[in-house]
């Protein structure tokens, strides 16, 4: 914060020069000569923030008096006593608070004056400050409170102040962390002491399952460990991912952590969630060599594997930890133990080219030829990774081969040539190096294996044309191998050597040894379309060179337009398409000599090739070309602006295109740049004066799609453009009445949304009923919601979609509790109904969620069909729910209450399956021989089928053949039997599994807030 000021100051105006020289007489003659007291800077701070941030009183009430605004906001939203806090300037404090400087101000971190003082230590300044506050426990953007601030940066004074005043210890963030654990993290020993005295619970956890424990470890905090350790914490505590402490000091190659924790009496052995123990942590980590020679002289199994099969030994050939695999070794580690794939640690080594654990682990007896994932040797790793020293060091150790021209074999009969399961022997990508690894100089005319193919009938010689490896070229070559030979899509070597060799000296190698240049590929294509496609100018001269006879037909038939020797007329236009797509100049260069048409300008504005561009401009009617839309009625500007192609755009701009055309749905160019994220294009495009407020097809402006996309400056850039053009700001809604603030809000983007709401036509619910704060709490978007709050107040949340539901229906139904919780400490009302007359609660309990809804909530409230939250909850198998509502139960009449089918809580509870609330409702006096509208007790409506409640029906008939229904108000079995729903008719459980009544056969939806909501909550 100092360098920004200070290394700007010069830039400043004379105000705040004077203000930083500290000469109180020249801010005197400046303000009296009308120097603007509130004058802004590129920040938007202002000379009050100037004085607070030097932290002289005299300066900042002088300031004041004269008129400054002592709460003026920056771009950050720092406000004068933000500056003067961090700065630690009790006095400056002090003189703002007494001119009303607001000490509940947010940052755009949501952070408070005292979380400033917390953080920096100004205990003298937060003393002022707190008695001023309703709560020391307000939070940030990220949940943390001061205490947090002062814990994490290791200021036991300031912690101390704030638990005496009234500091939440064991308050969390958004992650769950609390106090102890930053403070852990962080090692500051004497406030985990402070905060340990003071009650802070020690085996908290965050929502990854960390403790305080895991993080001092992670970070190797020894003394704050060994704190711990003497608290009796739980050692072994594993965190979500199933690591102990021990497991994260060894990832994190916290050596003194780890012997401490062995000596504590830690679980060397103890497996994480994917089987992996501290010891195969040790084995990967950086710095983890001293961790695992702890773990193993403590007792560590070497050979444990993980759920993946792998052992220790092969977490050091994955990294290469070549000390540690030989201690691994030394203490027994299994050599050729294998994982889920039958990779042994030879095998990995050899995939990864660690040749120094190579040589450990055939030196200790390590099986070469044994076979791991798809067939492969060891040796086919290291060829099929290129890695050629590995490859020679597998041969070379132990290993007598010869190579002849029938056969090669090593002494055990394993032959050189073996193929894996997927037909490979020679590495897929050539490499030079691995090349003369197999194949000696002296052998090179007695190979024939070489043609040996792959399963995608591949030679060696393809891929040593695609790699361009003329030394494998020339060896293959040699030895014989079929030049012409094609692979599954009909390609040759020369195709791929046409399409890849950038210096053309393995095609001309190819050609001059009798290699097809007219040759066809399954699609129709010869090598000059792959030379065309890839844009090699060479290539395309020299294989044309090679076709005499075409030669021959172009230089007979002038009909043929001259055109770089294609095989038929209608490859001309490929022959365009591909060098306008690849960006190739020069070979579209050639073409263009042969006089063609050009049509294909879209192709390479899309690839932003701007060379290309010219040419075709230049080449062809620019007029036509330049505004020339395709199927879809996107012209080259759009494509390019798309693509973010800004010299493209700018030629384009300057041929004068039409920068305010629309494609097929309406979207011109703004529009495109705006949902790609080109700013550049963005800029060019409003340099040109292209219109913000056209609408695409569904009524959506550039503003909108600016809010929608979180491009806050653009989106401030478009405000002021359209407000400077009469009106001042017109309506912004698209055709479903939405703004550009509902779209913000949907989407979560805070800055944009702080961007609107600075002006002063957003800060209201406009457009659609469902406003922009429903937007943001359906969405779980809390910061969004509390900014809306901030600006208009809390009136609306009771604001009502077309629907009759609230925000807190929204949020409700959503199951997002945060904004459940921000909702109701902004008095939004809980029992309010909506227009099938259900309230929050009631949603809630369909989604599971009902425990923040619950306190003072009216469980006696129905909706239309005459359900209670009660039954929702049953019928929805929300046990927990059920439980929690049953709790809240003072009014024992609601336990037999009915729906309009009849149904009770009972009912639905049964069908549903849930037996502790089937057990809790019959404590609690639930009727059992009540009837629902199909005439079904609870233990018939339970039954799955109508066939089953038919048998079900006929068992108790028979068990009960004396029970008459006029000795009480029940009907008998016989009774219910005949009652029962014919064939034909629907079943206790033919429908959907809701509570159904005369008017909803179908039960209870959940039409509750999104779902199924076309009107209000479109996905935008």
């Amino acid at each position: 914060m100092c360098g920004v000021f200070l290394l700007s100051y010069v830039c400043h105006p004379p105000l705040v020069q004077a203000i930083f020289s500290g000469d109180p007489e020249e801010i005197r003659m400046l303000i009296y000569k009308s120097e603007d007291i509130n004058a802004l800077d590129s920040e938007k701070r202002t000379p009050l923030h100037a004085a607070a941030f030097l932290g002289d009183a005299e300066i900042t009430e002088l300031l004041i008096l004269s008129g400054a605004r002592v709460n003026a906001k920056d771009n950050m939203w720092l406000t004068p006593l933000h500056r003067a806090v961090a700065s630690r300037s009790e006095e400056a404090v002090r003189v703002l608070i007494r001119h009303s400087a607001d000490v509940n101000a947010r940052d755009k971190n949501w952070q408070t004056p005292l979380h400033v003082a917390a953080a920096n230590n100004a205990l003298r300044c937060a003393e002022v400050i707190i008695p001023l506050l309703s709560s020391v426990n307000v939070s940030d953007r990220g949940g943390r409170t001061a205490l947090h601030h002062a814990a994490l940066n290791g200021h036991t004074e300031m912690v101390n102040l704030l638990l005496a005043k009234g500091a939440n210890i064991n308050a969390f963030d958004k992650k769950d962390g609390r106090a102890l654990h930053w403070a852990a993290f962080m090692g500051h020993l004497d406030v985990v002491c402070l905060l340990v005295s003071q009650g802070a619970e020690i085996s908290c956890k965050d929502k990854r399952g960390y403790t305080p424990l895991h993080t001092a470890a992670s970070s190797g905090q020894i003394a704050v460990v060994k704190h711990l350790l003497n608290l009796a914490v739980e050692i072994d505590e594993a965190n979500a991912f199933g690591n102990t402490a021990l497991h994260v000091a060894c990832f994190n190659g916290q050596d003194a952590v780890v012997s401490e924790l062995i000596d504590y009496g830690a679980n060397v052995s103890q497996p994480n969630n994917k089987g992996f123990t501290p010891l195969h942590f040790a084995a990967a980590s950086t710095h983890g060599a001293l961790c695992l020679e702890f773990l193993v002289n403590n007792g560590a199994d070497v050979n444990v594997q993980s759920r993946d099969g792998k052992s220790p030994l092969h977490m050091t050939a994955v990294h290469g930890r070549f000390t540690r695999s030989q201690t691994l070794i030394q203490n027994g580690g299994e050599i050729d133990s294998v994982d889920k794939d039958g990779n042994t640690p030879l095998h990995i080594a050899a995939r990864y080219g660690h040749e120094l654990l190579i040589n450990t682990l055939i030196t200790s007896g390590a099986d070469c030829t044994r076979r791991g994932v798809h067939g492969m040797f060891p040796l086919h790793l290291a060829a099929l990774n290129a890695h050629s020293d590995c490859c020679r060091k597998l041969l070379s150790s132990g290993w007598r081969f010869s190579i002849t021209c029938s056969d090669s074999v090593l002494s055990a009969g394993f032959q050189i040539d073996t193929p894996d399961s997927l037909g490979r022997t020679f590495p897929v990508e050539p490499h030079p190096e691995i090349w003369t690894t197999f194949l000696p100089e002296h052998h090179h005319k007695s190979v024939s294996q070489v043609c040996f193919s792959v399963g995608v009938s591949r030679t060696p010689l393809h891929y040593a044309a695609a790699s361009r490896h003329f030394q494998c070229l020339e060896t293959l070559v040699a030895c014989g191998t079929a030049i012409n030979a094609t692979d599954q899509w009909g390609r040759s070597a020369l195709h791929y050597a046409a399409a890849s060799d950038l210096d053309r000296r393995c095609l001309d190698f190819l050609l001059q040894s009798g290699a097809t240049a007219s040759l066809k590929d399954k699609q129709g294509y010869s090598p000059v379309h792959y030379a065309a496609a890839y844009g090699h100018r060479h290539c395309l001269e020299l294989v044309n060179t090679s076709l005499n006879y075409i030669w021959t037909t172009l230089n007979s038939h002038s009909r043929f337009l001259d055109v770089l020797l294609i095989i038929s007329c209608e490859s001309k236009g490929f022959y365009f398409f591909l060098q306008a797509y690849h960006g190739h100049a020069q070979a579209l260069e050639v073409l263009l000599q042969g006089r063609g048409e050009v049509d294909q300008g879209d192709e390479a504005v899309m690839n932003g090739h701007t060379t290309c561009v010219r040419l075709l401009l230049d080449e062809s009617d620019a007029a036509d070309l330049v505004d020339a839309a395709d199927s879809q009625g996107q012209t080259p500007l759009m494509l390019a602006v798309a693509g973010g192609h800004v010299d493209a755009v700018s030629l384009l701009l300057e041929r004068e295109a039409n920068v305010n055309m629309a494609d097929s749905h309406g979207l011109t160019a703004l529009h495109l740049g705006l949902l790609c994220g080109q700013e550049e294009c963005i800029q060019c495009l409003l340099e040109q004066e292209a219109s913000v407020l056209l609408g695409d097809s569904r009524g959506r402006t550039s503003i909108h799609l600016a809010a929608a996309r979180g491009h806050a400056s653009w989106l401030s850039e478009l405000l002021s453009i359209a407000c400077s053009e009469p009106p001042s700001l017109p309506p912004l809604r698209d055709q479903r009445g939405y703004t550009p603030l509902h779209w913000a809000c949907y989407y979560g983007h805070e800055g944009c949304v702080e961007v609107l709401l600075e002006q002063k036509g957003c800060r209201c619910i406009d457009g659609n009923p469902f406003t922009p704060l429903h937007c943001a709490v359906v969405n779980d978007h809390e910061p969004c919601a509390a900014l809306l709050l901030e600006a208009m107040g809390s009136d609306i949340t009771s604001c009502r979609d077309s629907k009759g539901r609230t925000p807190l229906h929204a949020a409700a139904f959503s199951g997002h509790v945060d904004c459940v919780q921000l909702l109701l400490s902004h008095d939004a009302p809980g029992d309010t109904v909506d227009e099938s007359g259900r309230t929050a609660l009631m949603m809630a309990a369909e989604k599971g969620r009902v425990a923040v809804l619950l306190s003072g909530a009216d469980l006696s409230l129905t909706d239309k069909d005459g359900n209670t939250a009660l039954h929702l909850a049953c019928s929805n198998g929300r046990e927990d729910c059920v439980m929690l509502i049953l709790e809240k139960f003072s009014d024992s009449s609601l336990i037999n209450a009915t729906n309009a089918a009849l149904q009770t809580p009972l009912h639905l509870a049964a069908r549903s399956g849930l037996k502790q609330a089937v057990q809790e409702l019959l404590s609690r006096g639930a009727n059992i021989q009540t009837v629902d509208e199909n005439g079904l007790t609870p233990a018939l409506a339970c039954a799955p089928s109508r066939e089953v409640a038919d048998c079900l029906a006929l068992i108790l008939a028979s068990m009960m053949p004396l029970c008459s229904p006029c000795s009480s108000g029940a009907p008998s079995p016989g009774a219910l039997l005949r009652q029962l729903p014919r064939r034909g008719s629907k079943g206790p459980a033919s429908g959907p599994r809701g509570p159904r009544g005369p008017s909803n056969p179908s039960g209870p939806s959940s039409e509750g807030t999104t779902e199924n909501d076309s009107e209000d909550s479109e996905t935008f």
